[in-house]
């Protein structure tokens, strides 16, 4: 880091004037002490006696140098933008619950298939026709297994709530809920089966 600092101010050109000014700045310091030139610290302002040989009256003398005197400054305003750079679209309040609500429901469901599942599998009324989750099938791993499909869909809706496009933003509570139904009626039909 330092050499690069070094690198990038070294590549900074100085003009010929700067140089100059700092090579001889004991020089022209030591010119300005010896007096070369003098100037006046402030301006002697006219007295009342010299106003009225000038034929004007000392009350409108008096209105000019009190209008002619030093006012402050204007500060200039700070320049404001028109409108912000980049704003992200957040989430509201009613959204975050219905988030929270749908993940909840999501995880609850995929648990729901996965003992209907194991269910099924246990009584020898069918088989796991997922070719991910039939390497689990026959363990209780297949409950934590079942779990990662509405981890995804709890990301992709999320991400969906935030997104610069207006219609993902409508519909960013569909894959939390397409997930969910296929969990809860996958559940529903191994049930069905194990009866």
């Amino acid at each position: 880091m330092l050499l690069a600092t070094i690198f990038l101010l070294g590549a900074i050109p100085q003009s010929a004037q700067v140089a100059k000014s700092v090579a001889n700045a004991p020089v022209e310091v030591a010119a300005e002490t010896a007096g070369a030139r003098s100037l006046p610290a402030m301006p002697v302002p006219k007295t009342a006696t010299e106003a009225e040989t000038d034929g004007v009256s000392s009350s409108l003398s008096s209105s000019v140098a009190a209008a002619e005197a030093v006012q402050p400054p204007r500060a200039a305003l700070p320049i404001q933008p028109l409108k912000a750079a980049y704003t992200r679209p957040r989430e509201t309040r009613n959204q975050r619950i219905a988030w929270y609500a749908l993940a909840v429901t999501g995880h609850g469901a995929a648990a729901f298939d996965a003992y209907s599942t194991r269910l099924v599998i246990a009584g020898n009324y069918g088989t796991e026709s997922n070719p991910f989750l039939r390497p689990f099938a026959n363990s209780s791993a297949l409950y934590a297994a079942t779990q990662v499909s509405p981890v995804v869909m709890d990301y992709i809706g999320k991400r969906m709530m935030v997104s610069q496009n207006r219609w993902l933003r409508r519909m960013w509570w569909l894959p939390q809920a397409a997930g969910g139904g296929f969990s809860i009626g996958a559940g529903v039909h191994n049930m069905g089966v194990a009866k």
